[in-house]
């Protein structure tokens, strides 16, 4: 596997054949305009690439692997750039800045689209939203669809539409010798299984045929409770869950009110009929019921609208630590750690967010995809927030404690697309009964270990 960084001559010699190959105003190394090429979502990521190319065509990822490969440097590949743990970029080697290849076709007939493997979620349903359309996003528009998708793809439509990987029909991929191969269901399907939350460990997605769905407005918002009702209501939350149909998901989690306090949010998505969703007796509207809140805002919007609004809440360059766990159920020692760590928020930009999993997700074989926890859960997100040039030393430790406490109560693995590295009690369990068949795929077609978008056990030998 390529993991050190590359010497300078063969830093030097990669540098003088892409500048052969393609526009110098493509290729960029540390000097005017380096900064901007290697900014992050996550400000905290300090990796300094030797050279980033910005590829605006299958063909310019088919260069730079080969000569990748040829001159010995680490690869790595740069979607949307939203990966807190900065796997988008790789130090001292090359990495494939995939933003410009952002376009988004509709195919009204089929019912699906063609995504570009640098288009955010904001992108496709954008392009989708012309026509009355949907597809399985995660919650936040900035992020890449290519590195959700791959991951598995939580979202607030999973419960009726499943997961983004679910979604996924078809991709072109760029292979670790630079061929390219076009994977569906009739050709090379092992890849496309492995594609559908096996992480970006098995080649460079440049395209990606996806479902789409008829969705013409949803009904979400936010209800907000004060903390000191934050049991009271997720007992409630619990009983709601339960009973959830697929139309309804809702997620929850701890923020910051406006006056500086920690509260209770209670996120609810409804993809049925509108009707239904606004009917102040229905299940969406009830949940405004679950306590006495602070604020309560439910209207029937464009699913891309809402994606889109919440961007603000993460804006780039803000310093992020993110643990992630899988509980069953809100049991009442899930509820309790979440009373506990949940106010003492680290800073006013700290979150713990609680996402449901149920319905067409949880219909899914756990060997149909590479993604394998098909049970329904709640995939918790600790997330520590600070600004560039304050400590956050508290917000780290906050989020690990969280995380501690709530492995007692988790199921062995997490959710890939939000492990780092360092979770090594986690990453060896992630794909449970689908490892050995993902360690396969990846050794016959990543032998020297090229990829490692995220985490992916290799197989030992003996």
């Amino acid at each position: 596997m390529i993991e050190d960084p590359a010497p300078a001559n063969s830093i030097v010699e990669a540098h003088r054949a892409l500048l052969y190959l393609m526009s110098p105003r493509r290729i960029h190394v540390p000097g005017p305009g380096y900064a901007d090429s290697i900014a992050l979502w996550n400000g905290a990521v300090q990796r300094r690439p030797a050279i980033v190319v910005s590829c605006n065509l299958t063909e310019d990822v088919v260069a730079a692997v080969r000569v990748a490969r040829e001159f010995g440097l680490p690869l790595s590949v740069r979607g949307r750039g939203h990966d807190y743990a900065g796997r988008a970029l790789v130090d001292g080697g090359m990495t494939l800045d995939l933003r410009p290849m952002f376009g988004v076709r509709v195919d009204l007939e089929a019912g699906t689209a063609e995504v570009g493997g640098g288009a955010s979620a904001n992108d496709l349903l954008a392009a989708a939203g012309e026509h009355g359309l949907v597809a399985a996003t995660g919650t936040i528009g900035a992020v890449g669809v290519a590195g959700l998708t791959l991951g598995g793809g939580y979202g607030p439509l999973a419960g009726k539409v499943g997961l983004a990987a679910d979604n996924l029909l078809a991709a072109e991929v760029v292979m670790a010798d630079g061929s390219v191969v076009r994977t569906d269901a009739e050709r090379d399907p092992d890849l496309l299984w492995a594609l559908r939350g096996g992480g970006g460990n098995f080649g460079v997605v440049t395209s990606m045929t996806v479902r789409l769905h008829a969705v013409p407005a949803v009904v979400t918002g936010m209800v907000l409770f004060p903390w000191k009702q934050a049991a009271q209501v997720l007992e409630r939350v619990r009983e709601a869950q339960y009973d959830a149909p697929d139309e309804l998901t809702i997620q929850t989690g701890a923020i910051t009110a406006p006056d500086g306090s920690p509260a209770l949010l209670v996120l609810p998505t409804w993809c049925g009929d509108v009707a239904t969703g606004t009917d102040s007796a229905g299940p969406v509207m009830a949940l405004g019921r679950l306590g006495d809140p602070l604020f309560l805002q439910l209207d029937a919007v464009p699913y891309a609208a809402t994606v889109a609004g919440r961007d603000a809440m993460f804006p780039d360059g803000r310093h992020v630590v993110i643990r992630t766990r899988s509980v069953p159920e809100l049991t009442d020692d899930v509820i309790a750690i979440v009373d506990r760590f949940g106010g003492e928020l680290p800073t006013p930009l700290s979150g713990l967010s609680l996402h449901h999993f149920h319905g067409a997700a949880a219909r899914v074989a756990p060997a149909d995809t590479a993604f394998v926890l098909r049970s329904p859960h709640l995939m918790t997100e600790t997330i520590g927030v600070w600004a560039a040039g304050e400590d956050g030393g508290n917000a780290h430790r906050w989020a690990e404690a969280t995380s501690e406490a709530l492995a007692e109560q988790a199921l062995p693995g997490g959710y890939v697309n939000l492990l780092g590295p360092d979770a090594i009690d986690q990453i060896p369990h992630a794909y449970g009964e689908n490892l050995p068949r993902l360690q396969w795929i990846k050794a016959a077609v990543d032998p020297d270990g090229v990829f490692s978008g995220t985490p992916l056990p290799l197989a030992t030998t003996t």
